[in-house]
C-alpha cells in the first residue's frame, strides 16, 4: 500500500457544430440536457461497460462543451477523441489547468483559483461519495458500482454510446453484486487506488484522516459486514442498494 497522489485535473474545450452529437455517442450522461451551470460527472466506457475515463462535463452550447479529466488521463482522452472524432466537426482546443472548488459542499472545479488545497477537495469528494477515476483505476469500475446514476451521470434512456449494451443490461435485468460504500480504518497505510483489501472490496480513492484513513470503495455488502473496517453513511441518495426499483 501507498499514498494516494493528490489529485489534479486539465479542462479540454470541444467546439465546433459536432461537439454535442460527438460526445452524445461517447459519454454515459445525456448530452441534449446538461448546461453551464454545473459541471456535470459522466464516463467514457469500453465495450465491457467498464469506466475507461471519468470526466465532468460543462455545456455552454452545443458547440463549446467543456470536458474535465485527470491529468494522468489527459493524453489518452486526447487521443481518444482524435481517434474517434476524426471525421466530426468539432476542434479540441490544447489542454489547461483546472483549479479544484467547493461548491455548495461538493467537490467541484473553477475557471479561478479558490484556494481549494488537493487534500481539502480530496476529503470533501470522498465524504460525499463522489469518486473520481485516474490512470489507475480506468477499466476496473462500472459506473452503477460507482453509484454513477445516482449522480445524474447515467441516462439509461439516451440512444448508443460506447458500452451502453452492457450497462443498460445491468440496469434493466441484472445489478452488480458490488458497489460503492464509505469505510474507515484506524490502523495502517493509505491504499492506493485499485488495491485489494479484502476479497470482494477494493478502493477507489482514499485520503489519510486525524484517526487513520477514509476511502470510498467498491464491496459486497457482506465482505464489509465481515472485515475489520468501519462502514460510514454516504449523503442521503447514495446509501443502500443500486439497483432499480421493481
Amino acid at each position: 500500500m501507498s499514498l494516494s497522489a493528490s489529485p489534479s485535473f486539465s479542462r479540454l474545450t470541444l467546439q465546433g457544430p459536432d461537439a454535442e452529437k460527438f460526445l452524445q455517442g461517447q459519454v454515459t450522461v445525456n448530452v441534449n440536457a446538461i448546461s453551464a451551470d454545473e459541471y456535470r460527472p459522466t464516463a467514457i466506457c469500453d465495450l465491457k461497460g467498464r469506466i475507461n475515463f471519468g470526466l465532468w462535463l460543462k455545456k455552454y452550447s452545443a458547440e463549446s462543451i467543456e470536458v474535465i479529466v485527470a491529468d494522468d488521463q489527459r493524453d489518452a482522452l486526447q487521443a481518444h477523441i482524435k481517434k474517434y472524432g476524426a471525421f466530426s466537426k468539432f476542434q479540441l482546443d490544447a489542454a489547461v489547468p483546472v483549479h479544484l472548488a467547493i461548491i455548495d459542499g461538493k467537490a467541484s472545479f473553477s475557471t479561478d483559483d479558490q484556494g481549494v488545497k488537493p487534500e481539502q477537495w480530496q476529503h470533501t469528494a470522498i465524504s460525499q461519495g463522489q469518486a473520481w477515476i485516474t490512470a489507475q483505476t480506468a477499466g476496473l469500475f462500472q459506473p452503477q458500482e460507482l453509484r454513477l446514476h445516482q449522480r445524474g451521470g447515467v441516462d439509461y434512456d439516451k440512444g448508443c454510446y460506447l458500452g451502453q449494451e452492457i450497462i443498460a443490461r445491468l440496469w434493466f435485468r441484472a445489478k452488480p453484486k458490488h458497489w460503492l460504500h464509505l469505510i474507515r480504518a484506524g490502523i495502517g497505510d493509505v491504499p492506493a487506488g485499485g488495491a485489494e483489501l479484502d476479497k470482494d472490496i477494493q478502493v477507489v480513492n482514499a485520503i489519510a484522516s486525524a484517526d487513520g484513513w477514509q476511502a470510498l470503495v467498491v464491496a459486497k455488502p457482506s465482505a464489509l459486514e465481515a472485515s475489520i473496517y468501519q462502514v460510514l453513511d454516504l449523503p442521503e441518495g447514495l446509501n443502500g442498494d443500486i439497483g432499480r426499483e421493481a
